[in-house]
């Protein structure tokens, strides 16, 4: 493919199962009042400095450097956390003008337009209810919240408002898992007859590491909800929406952990107590899922996979062709098919490059084998995010809505109501807009 202003020349504009989010309704509230959007610069704050608030604040940095012209000049304002030095830290890195200790600073000041909040997932809510109010657009990592009922509310707060309420699943913009999405949704690899997804972490192999919110809450919301919403959303982006889920199983490998004496920053070790406390939910997860096609699909999740740092993946099998990727592997992906003839078929490496989607136009060094991060990821949904705010003429693919999170945090609920069921099928709800047929 030719080097493009736009990441992909699909024949719908959205990769995705869901489809876009609604745009604002017109220019932002901005300081700059009566200036057009296009010229007016968009003021952007980030909430939370950890490992994921990082990858935020970097994206809106480099969110005016992808894809094509449209985008307003981006200024960094302001980095929030309770943890001053780390905020200040990440303000300093990423070249934010300030670092304030609350996101109460954030919502009071006029001059911010849009937000990302990327904390621990019950204080989703509230900080996405006091931004909305303040009439700021607002980018929220996933799990949508610590609960289903939030969940809800914020999709109520959704519709009640034309603010951009979007959420942030980055692994649909990997050049190389787009490119499987576009293999099967041409039918290249004929019907699908199975799909293996699979999220293995190691980050709570060691059951000595702290005992972080991470590890409290209901059952759902531990490797599910952290690293299973990934996979589901992935799961659903190449084949299409689950209509229901059965056979699961949930497991705890380490009962509990030790106090964390300070701040914990990801999953980086820290200083701990001699006193321990209870992990409340799920270390491991495994289920299967039925899709609308028909297609069934086994999934298995883990935070307690030893010598697994990152490991998405999935496995996708035709009658045609089969294709497979692995997230230690991003800048490739492996498809065999009926070409070429018999004698010389067999899996194939497919080298990440400009004919992938998102790669041209969002790579400065265009050319295949250079391979990608999840920088690049990040400032693809940044700049997917700001398209929205600014409501751009030719945007990117739009992210994901709080209406598609709930629908991912129901399936992950529905998962847990097999489970607790000794693996009974489970019906999941429908998407609430009709999905993008894959």
């Amino acid at each position: 493919m030719a080097a493009t202003a736009h990441p992909t020349p699909h024949p719908t504009p959205h990769p995705g199962p869901h489809p876009p989010a609604r745009p604002a309704a017109g220019p932002v509230a901005s300081s700059l009042k009566g200036t057009p959007m296009s010229s007016a610069p968009l003021s952007v704050a980030v909430i939370g400095a950890g490992m994921a608030g990082r990858s935020h604040a970097a994206a809106y940095r480099l969110a005016t450097t992808v894809f094509g012209p449209g985008l307003p000049p981006v200024r960094l304002a302001t980095i929030a956390d309770a943890n001053v030095a780390l905020g200040q830290d990440a303000a300093r890195r990423y070249g934010f003008e300030q670092a304030v200790a609350s996101w109460e600073e954030v919502a009071a000041d006029p001059s911010i337009d849009a937000v990302s909040i990327v904390v621990g997932n019950h204080l989703h809510r509230p900080i996405a209810e006091a931004m909305v109010a303040a009439g700021k657009h607002v980018l929220c990592e996933k799990p949508l919240a610590g609960s289903l009922a939030d969940a809800r509310a914020m999709v109520e707060l959704e519709r009640s408002t034309d603010l951009v309420t979007a959420v942030g699943y980055t692994y649909r913009r990997w050049p190389a898992i787009a490119a499987i999405r576009e293999h099967v949704r041409a039918g290249e690899l004929g019907d699908l007859s199975l799909l293996s997804g699979r999220y293995w972490a190691d980050y709570a192999c060691d059951p000595d590491g702290p005992l972080t919110w991470r590890f409290q809450g209901p059952l759902g919301s531990g490797a599910l909800g952290d690293i299973g919403s990934h996979v589901i959303d992935t799961a659903e982006y190449v084949a299409g929406p689950l209509v229901s889920v059965a056979g699961a199983s949930l497991s705890i490998q380490n009962a509990d952990r030790p106090l964390p004496l300070g701040a914990v920053v990801g999953h980086a070790k820290a200083p701990v107590s001699d006193e321990r406390g209870p992990v409340e939910n799920e270390d491991t997860a495994i289920f299967t899922g039925r899709f609308a096609s028909g297609l069934v699909g086994t999934f298995s999740v883990s935070r307690t996979a030893f010598g697994m740092p990152n490991g998405l993946g999935f496995d996708v099998v035709g009658v045609r062709g089969r294709a497979a990727y692995d997230q230690h592997r991003p800048a490739e992906y492996l498809i065999d098919d009926t070409q070429p003839e018999a004698r010389s078929r067999g899996v194939r490496q497919v080298i990440a490059g400009p004919q992938m989607p998102y790669f041209a136009g969002g790579m400065p060094m265009e050319a295949a084998g250079v391979g990608g991060s999840n920088t690049e990821t990040f400032t693809y949904q940044a700049r997917a995010f700001l398209d929205q705010v600014a409501d751009v003429a030719d945007p990117i693919p739009a992210c994901a809505t709080f209406a598609d999170a709930l629908r991912t945090m129901e399936i992950i609920q529905a998962v847990v109501d097999s489970a607790r069921g000794g693996g009974v099928a489970v019906e999941v709800p429908a998407p609430a807009t009709a999905a993008v047929p894959a």
